[in-house]
């Protein structure tokens, strides 16, 4: 009977494994449109889109793969031209970790934002700033 128990257990333990690493549970996927509606939180100083400008922040048009603090027009902090001198390139990743809190990861800057706390919300945020083309 244990014999049975334990194959039982281990039975269960792969299977559960098995669909959670093969990920038909999507609870990661990106969604462009939770993004969107993420993205008010960042409208009241950025904007993105054909009819973009620069308010109190940048433009985000084309931010995925941009260096750092290279908007035309754009007067930056001291300290985000710094960390643009330094390399920053606003990969998905830096995004990400700028994301959660960015006077952690640029100190001085000028962005107030306290960052968004969850990686699902950073995420979908990213994806949605993605489909925004880089201004021509």
């Amino acid at each position: 009977m244990r014999h049975i128990l334990s194959a039982l257990v281990r039975a269960t333990t792969l299977a559960t494994t098995f669909l959670f690493s093969f990920s038909i549970f999507p609870a990661s996927a990106q969604d462009v449109n939770k993004g969107q509606q993420i993205f008010k939180k960042c409208r009241v100083c950025h904007m993105v889109g054909d009819n973009a400008k620069n308010r109190v922040g940048p433009i985000l048009n084309g931010i995925i793969g941009r260096k750092a603090a290279t908007v035309e027009k754009f007067k930056y902090s001291p300290a985000m031209k710094a960390a643009s001198n330094a390399g920053l390139v606003w990969t998905e990743a830096a995004l990400d970790q700028y994301l959660s809190n960015p006077r952690k990861m640029v100190p001085q800057t000028r962005m107030t934002f306290a960052g968004i706390p969850q990686p699902i919300d950073r995420k979908n945020l990213i994806a949605y700033l993605k489909t925004a083309a880089p201004t021509k």
